[in-house]
């Protein structure tokens, strides 16, 4: 039986039965209903109310502290799984065979070099150039070098491409990273993992090999995992929205990284560091507290758009902290951090508004342990999601339900006007 939800207009006595399906209606059928002559629209900002697309990637119950992908636990998959592994997953909809992740490891190692050409892209940049910018303009530059990524029918095409980006955005990425600090470009070694191959180009010196510790590697890999993909957030939907237009990869997901760059959405680590040093120390926090009960400071770290329950991979970060912090010594921040959270958890103004950890709490610590500037953190969040949009892109070109994005207005500008000569006006 197909459920309706009637709506009725009291001053026209107007009345329409809409279907109701999947706990959404469908927009365009608001338009059987006029008000004041005008079809029945919805109006929400930031999209808070508003389903743009069937997606079979991600599940998020922000109630219960849920994630998965393709229906696995995100913690299951930190905990067993390599973020190449879970890359797979996301782009294929299944976990793979021993031999398919052992070709697709192999797929993505043999991209990882860049265009000698985007090479000097580079180096035109300032040496103070924000390493966000600079990834976002030369992933876009890559479709100079890859045209056959505008075909995105061509399924080998499509794979060929997704490879690539996969493949080279560590690697684009350690050398933004290398250019800030007016060192040389290290080139990937194919003899080490991906997320060892990354704090490879990042951090080798002058020694032949560089070897980095496995914990480090495996921290990377769970920071990686839990990055990989979040829903419809505001850089998916970057991504979708500029995928709707019939553009390539490399410029949807250049679109990606733009919003990311905002400090609302991949910038929001940063902002918790700032705080915990503003803090200063654990007998800070109450004074602290009070000032944001009374509206003075800001949480950074708590609270999320979509959960309304403790983070789950908030969580899982919150364990990787101490493997990090083993090897490259215990921050100070960590003890404001612990202190912040366990007041917070116990106070009723937070418990009431459900404010919990997110995944930027506790994030941030870890990346400045590594010895990563502040800039450098939103990079680190771009590299994983690239994996997240490339399947949320290859979902959107293949919708049958695709449409170019196109949002309505509610215009509040001057009614029609009389073009007045320069001479004679005002």
């Amino acid at each position: 039986m197909t459920e309706v939800l009637k709506l009725c207009h009291e001053a026209t006595g107007d009345e329409i039965s809409l279907p109701v399906s999947e706990g959404t209606v469908r927009a365009t059928d608001l338009l059987q209903l006029k008000v004041r002559g005008e079809p029945l629209a919805t109006f929400d900002p930031g999209f808070f109310n508003t389903a743009v697309c069937h997606s079979a990637i991600t599940y998020i119950d922000g109630d219960e502290g849920v994630l998965q992908y393709r229906g696995y636990r995100v913690e299951d998959l930190a905990e067993n799984s390599t973020y190449l592994e879970t890359a797979y997953l996301l782009l294929n909809g299944e976990l793979p065979t021993a031999g398919q992740l052992a070709d697709w490891e192999q797929t993505i190692t043999e991209h990882r070099q860049l265009p000698d050409k985007l090479r000097i892209l580079l180096n035109g940049f300032p040496y103070d150039a924000h390493p966000m910018s600079m990834l976002m303009a030369s992933t876009a530059a890559f479709f100079t070098f890859y045209p056959d990524s505008q075909d995105y029918t061509d399924l080998a095409s499509r794979a060929l491409n997704i490879a690539r980006l996969i493949g080279k955005m560590p690697t684009l990425a350690a050398f933004c990273y290398r250019k800030g600090k007016a060192k040389p470009y290290v080139d990937p070694d194919d003899s080490y993992g991906y997320c060892h191959n990354f704090l490879a180009m990042l951090f080798k010196q002058a020694e032949r090999k560089y070897a980095a510790d496995p914990r480090l590697i495996r921290a990377m890999e769970v920071l990686f995992i839990l990055h990989a993909d979040h829903e419809q957030n505001c850089s998916t939907n970057a991504v979708r929205s500029v995928a709707s237009s019939g553009n390539d990869l490399y410029t949807c997901v250049s679109a990606g990284v733009g919003a990311l760059h905002g400090p609302l959405h991949g910038g929001a680590n940063e902002a918790v560091l700032k705080m915990l040093r503003e803090i200063g120390s654990p007998d800070q926090i109450p004074e602290f507290v009070a000032a944001v009960k009374r509206g003075e400071r800001r949480m950074m770290g708590f609270g999320h758009r979509v959960y309304k329950n403790y983070d789950p991979r908030a969580k899982i970060i919150r364990k990787a902290v101490a493997d990090v912090f083993d090897i490259t010594g215990v921050n100070p921040l960590l003890r404001v951090a612990q202190e912040l959270e366990k007041i917070a958890l116990n106070d009723e103004y937070f418990a009431s508004r459900k404010l919990y950890p997110n995944v930027d709490f506790y994030s941030g610590l870890i990346y400045e342990a590594l010895g990563f500037p502040p800039q450098m953190f939103t990079v680190l969040f771009a590299i994983p999601r690239t994996a997240g949009w490339l399947a949320q892109y290859q979902e959107c070109v293949t919708d049958p339900e695709l449409r170019i994005a196109r949002p309505k207005q509610i215009y509040t500008g001057a009614g029609h006007r009389s073009y007045v000569p320069i001479a004679e006006r005002g």
